[in-house]
């Protein structure tokens, strides 16, 4: 299955069209994506896992996706220059890494994107995800984001192999 996140801040979520928010500077091909220019890149990107908050979801997500709980001392390396670029680390780390266990609820639930994972080329982009939106639905650094009850839903009918796609 594929869900489709539109520019015009719209996806399809079980038969119906919710809100979404996307990139602050909006959408850009994935040939073009660099790190840290708060766009979100066109293509279709496999939701390889999902990360919860355990203090949150103590049964973990409802999803047939692999899951996997986070800590407190979790990150995700955004330093193209790091050979651990595009992957998750354990903070504090030495080179620039986003902190997972967030004060706002934004990453109580990520879905893990496969935006240049395989390998991660340096500076094409990091930290793709699929995560929580913000109350005002205030664009992202490149991800997609939902409101709590439709991200549920997505992942309560997302299995293996389904995907996220941006598109123009």
């Amino acid at each position: 299955m594929i869900f489709r996140a539109r520019p015009d801040g719209q996806i399809d979520v079980n038969g119906r069209t919710v809100r979404c928010a996307l990139g602050k500077a909006g959408v850009i091909a994935a040939a073009d994506k660099r790190e840290g220019d708060n766009r979100s890149p066109v293509g279709v990107w496999i939701i390889r896992r999902v990360l919860y908050r355990p203090d949150v979801y103590p049964n973990g997500p409802t999803t047939a996706l692999p899951v996997e709980a986070m800590a407190p001392d979790d990150g995700w390396c955004d330093a193209p220059g790091d050979p651990a670029y595009n992957r998750p680390v354990k903070l504090p780390y030495p080179a620039s890494a986003e902190r997972l266990w967030r004060d706002d609820p934004v990453y109580d639930l990520v879905g893990i994107l496969a935006h240049n994972d395989d390998p991660p080329v340096p500076g094409m982009g990091s930290a793709i995800f699929l995560h929580l939106a913000r109350e005002d639905y205030s664009g992202t650094e490149g991800c997609v984001a939902l409101a709590r009850e439709d991200l549920e839903a997505l992942l309560a009918m997302a299995g293996p192999g389904d995907a996220i796609e941006i598109s123009l």
